[in-house]
């Protein structure tokens, strides 16, 4: 049913096996993924905090991009003024308030800035693709019941987690012998942080101190493990993507309830563009079905009209 993207299923498709489409396409999707998140990784130290966040939460609208054309959405004018009332929420919290970075590695960050933003900004146009991707190719087709979505989501995202277990993790030994990047366990405050973020199942996390560059603070990525998988299958990439950005809002307070420090002017302004954004989308979403629901009750009045005659 996913492979041919039809609720209608023929005898040949009964007989055909599902793995080999799945195995590709698991193959395809995570890879997909895992160059997209591993960007973010290697631009930390290369760029600033603030283009970090600012570039990679652009993936929204790459989501949008790629929709049109890859998932033959129409371009609508209310979509794409949310993404972008989103983006600029995430500019307003991203450098608002931001002064220069101190530290020893500020120096080569100005030098390696501009690279490191072209690799994030890569990050960015692939973590977008990866959710146009997902939604075309591992999803079931429009009409399925949302039970069997939610279930099919959840079976999908485990099977990225098995793909990553069982393969991705070849490369590590092999850059470790050549001296190109020695990994270690971690330890301390690391292990605690990321034990924590394996319980509350996140699919990804920014264990960072973006000043210090210090394992030492917990930031939740735009994607939450089979939860993001749900809300696109459901849903749609874009809306998915800006919904994500509602993080930086819970982040927000989050550290305003631990540090019991109030979030400057900047960060509350981008937080109401991020929401006001979310709730446009939605809206613009709504109306959207509500169209197409119309439009599909119009088309059958007509058929039973012409069997009539």
């Amino acid at each position: 049913m996913v492979e041919s993207a039809d609720l209608h299923l023929t005898q040949r498709d009964y007989h055909r096996s599902p793995v080999p489409y799945m195995l590709k396409t698991t193959a395809f999707v995570t890879t997909a993924l895992t160059i997209a998140g591993g960007s973010w990784y290697v631009a930390v130290n290369m760029t600033t905090a603030s283009d970090l966040t600012a570039i990679y939460n652009c993936s929204a609208f790459f989501a949008y991009a790629f929709s049109v054309p890859l998932l033959g959405d129409k371009f609508r004018f209310d979509k794409v003024f949310a993404v972008v009332v989103a983006i600029i929420g995430v500019l307003v919290v991203a450098y608002g308030d931001s002064g220069p970075e101190k530290g020893d590695g500020a120096a080569g960050q100005q030098q390696n800035r501009p690279l490191g933003n072209i690799i994030i900004g890569i990050g960015s146009v692939l973590y977008g693709l990866y959710e146009v991707l997902y939604k075309k190719y591992a999803c079931p087709p429009e009409g399925t019941s949302a039970g069997r979505s939610m279930i099919f989501a959840n079976t999908f995202g485990s099977l990225i987690g098995a793909f990553t277990l069982l393969v991705l993790w070849i490369p590590l030994p092999i850059l470790h012998i050549l001296g190109i990047e020695k990994f270690s366990p971690p330890t301390g405050e690391v292990a605690r942080v990321l034990f924590i973020s394996v319980i509350a199942n996140a699919s990804k996390c920014r264990i960072t101190d973006h000043k210090s560059r210090k394992a030492n603070k917990l930031t939740p990525d735009s994607a939450f493990s089979g939860a993001f998988l749900v809300l696109i299958s459901l849903t749609s990439p874009v809306l998915s993507s800006v919904a994500a950005l509602l993080t930086i809002l819970i982040v927000g307070v989050a550290d305003w309830l631990r540090t019991n420090k109030t979030p400057s002017a900047a960060s509350f302004i981008g937080c109401i563009l991020i929401v006001a954004a979310f709730l446009l989308l939605s809206w613009s979403t709504y109306r959207e079905l509500e169209e197409e629901r119309r439009r599909r009750l119009s088309d059958v009045g007509v058929d039973s009209d012409s069997d009539d005659e």
